[in-house]
């Protein structure tokens, strides 16, 4: 089985391969190619995972490559997992929106937007070379924003499914409080990429007892703290709402955050520094432990998890993905990208049936999809005046001149990777 990782050189890279080597019974990987235009730290981290797989006593053999159609040939799946324009272009992402009140972050709001724009035409591009060496594989995305760049997949006719580590974080999280085993927890988990909530907490599996209200009352603090969130809210609200419901809930509290502290992509590219330090180590054969502090906690579970389902009907029956609606929340469209329970296996994702939703949840989800909606054609068809509609639809900015000075912003820091600019 050969698997592909587009964004290898990812300080990320070892968090996957530590996956790849501990659970190689459910993918048994017997080449795992890293391709990634930043050949040096491609080399760094590609020698780093062979220490890894050989610690571990893995057989399958690891290569990298800056070749994308070589390293894209034969491969039964693609893993997605790129940051176009570096953390220097998150560092804009997060910084000039803040020019206008409006939170600065680089999977929501007008930093959101940014990186989409960036973002989807280059992921189509390495698409339709996987598509054209391998038309079966599949391609498996993390890259954010996760929603939009998965539609954009799927609206090409991809066989693709995206993936986003926060229901698996969260699942752990509630095992642990509860002193469980985390398999036997079952989320219904619902909503968009990065606005979802988690409605029951089911021992068992879909039909099984909802421990959501006794969580909530003996651990509501604990979680409430995680989040950064009130625990009244959590309490009127009775559900846990992911930690970037932040950003809308509690929106001008994190904007005042934002402007006296370091953005988040600052400390990042420190991090990455120290990491690429320890990194280049030659006695180390395993993860560090600062990797932790990086984000994307348990995505190696989630991505071998989703492989073994998708080639070999293995893992996890029932998992988080990002896919279709068709009718599964009936108050979207049916090709809106929605993040839901779904039964994976060899042919996709069929999202497993959604409880009726609260309207509180369900407004939120039909004006963020009419914003992915615009999202999208802008990133595809480029113009300004796309970008500004996109950005009127965002409930995170919706005002008229806050939308035209954005777009003058968002155009001015990204015009070397918008074609149309």
């Amino acid at each position: 089985m050969k698997l592909t990782v587009v964004g290898g050189g990812s300080t990320y890279t070892p968090e996957l391969v530590d996956g790849f080597a501990r659970l190689r019974d459910t993918l048994p990987v017997t080449e795992l190619v890293l391709t990634d235009p930043a050949t040096e730290r491609l080399e760094l981290i590609g020698a780093l995972s062979r220490r890894i797989f050989a610690r571990q006593d893995h057989p399958g053999t690891i290569t990298t490559t800056a070749d994308l159609d070589a390293a894209v040939d034969g491969a039964d799946a693609v893993l997605l997992q790129l940051r176009v324009g570096g953390q220097a272009a998150r560092q804009q992402d997060e910084t000039w929106p803040l020019e206008c009140g409006c939170v600065g972050q680089e999977t929501t709001g007008a930093g959101g937007l940014a990186k989409a724009l960036r973002t989807v035409p280059v992921v189509l591009d390495i698409a339709e070379r996987v598509r054209r060496a391998n038309p079966d594989a599949w391609i498996i995305d993390f890259t954010n924003p996760v929603g939009i760049v998965t539609r954009a997949l799927l609206q090409a006719g991809h066989k693709a499914l995206g993936l986003c580590n926060v229901a698996i974080g969260l699942q752990r999280k509630f095992a642990a409080l509860l002193d469980t085993d985390p398999a036997g927890l079952h989320l219904d988990h619902v909503g968009l990429n990065h606005l979802t909530w988690e409605t029951a907490v089911r021992r068992g599996g879909p039909d099984g007892e909802d421990v959501l209200p006794r969580l909530l009352s003996a651990h509501g603090g604990t979680i409430a703290a995680d989040l950064r969130l009130p625990r009244p809210l959590l309490d009127r609200l009775g559900v846990v709402p992911s930690y970037y419901l932040r950003y809308f809930y509690a929106h001008d509290e994190v904007v005042r955050e934002q402007r006296t502290k370091p953005s988040r992509a600052a400390e990042v590219a420190d991090m990455e520094r120290r990491l690429l330090a320890l990194y280049a180590d030659p006695a180390l054969a395993e993860k560090p432990a600062l990797l932790a502090q990086r984000g994307g906690a348990y995505y190696s579970e989630a991505a071998v998890d989703l492989a073994a389902a998708l080639l070999r009907g293995a893992g996890s029956p029932h998992q988080v993905v990002n896919t279709y609606n068709n009718g599964t929340l009936p108050f979207l469209p049916d090709d809106a990208v929605i993040e839901v329970q779904a039964a994976v296996g060899p042919k996709g994702a069929n999202p497993l049936p959604v409880s009726p939703v609260d309207p509180l949840f369900a407004g939120l989800m039909a004006s963020v999809t009419a914003y992915e909606n615009l999202a999208l054609e802008a990133a595809l068809h480029g113009t300004r005046d796309r970008v500004f509609h996109a950005l009127l639809a965002h409930p995170l900015i919706g005002q008229y001149a806050y939308a035209d000075k954005l777009t003058d912003d968002l155009v001015a820091h990204n015009r070397e990777h918008l074609t149309w600019a």
